[in-house]
């Protein structure tokens, strides 16, 4: 079955697409909830990353393992780390990186050991498509400003990045490997590897909730409720009608 995978980081984004399921199936598989269904008219898959690279890898192989996806498209929320890149603005990935990834002196810094290299890409003709989505889906709400629509690198690791004087280590790190970031996270590069294993397409995107630094704590809640949940179903729903 031709299916995709709606991947969520957040509760507040999934609760949306379930209410718009037609003929909602919930299965429990590894300790998760998934939920099959149809949306416009495609079967999809949703499920919760849960957080950290760990808990979002298991969650990919189940889904690629359990129920046979086709690709699998994931939305959520990060801290903005490239120049330009502000609240409110999203991003779609072409490639991850871990941040926090160092087998040196072994293999060089950011290196995922024998795989001989860094980082993971989208696949292409589906991340066209979520791009498209995604203008599509800023144009159809009503925003109180414009917001911009970024598309590149995003870093994984298993923190939060919450500190001004953090988020600029990072980002000289990071630089200085000519990993020049967008936004930061903490699943999408294990999504992505998971994928490369298995020749399964991946695409994700991004709003931008925080700039990674010592405000990247304050109203997340309602950023998440009120701006990321309504981003991530119109986003999903324009993607739909594409494939």
């Amino acid at each position: 079955m031709n299916q995709t995978a709606i991947l969520s980081a957040l509760a507040e984004e999934q609760q949306g697409l379930i209410e718009l399921l037609h003929e909602p199936q919930k299965i429990t598989h590894a300790g998760r909830d998934f939920w099959r269904g149809h949306l416009h008219g495609q079967p999809v898959v949703l499920a919760l990353s849960r957080i950290g690279k760990v808990a979002a890898a298991t969650t990919a192989t189940a889904l690629i393992e359990r129920f046979e996806v086709s690709r699998i498209v994931f939305t959520g929320v990060a801290g903005g780390m490239g120049a330009g890149v502000q609240v409110g603005d999203v991003v779609v990935a072409n490639e991850f990186v871990q941040h926090d990834l160092d087998a040196s002196p072994i293999f060089p810094r950011y290196e995922v050991p024998l795989y001989g290299q860094s980082r993971f890409a989208c696949d292409a003709a589906l991340t066209a498509l979520l791009l498209d989505a995604s203008r599509a889906g800023l144009k159809s709400l009503t925003l109180p400003t414009a917001r911009l629509l970024h598309h590149g690198l995003i870093a994984s690791g298993d923190r939060f990045v919450s500190g001004a004087q953090e988020s600029e280590a990072l980002l000289s790190a990071l630089h200085a490997a000519d990993h020049r970031v967008l936004a930061v996270e903490m699943e999408g590069a294990a999504v992505a590897q998971v994928c490369f294993d298995y020749g399964i397409p991946f695409a994700a995107v991004r709003t931008i909730s925080d700039r990674a630094d010592d405000q990247a704590h304050v109203d997340f809640p309602q950023f998440v409720k009120e701006v990321a949940s309504r981003y991530a179903q119109a986003i999903t729903q324009h993607l739909l009608k594409l494939l």
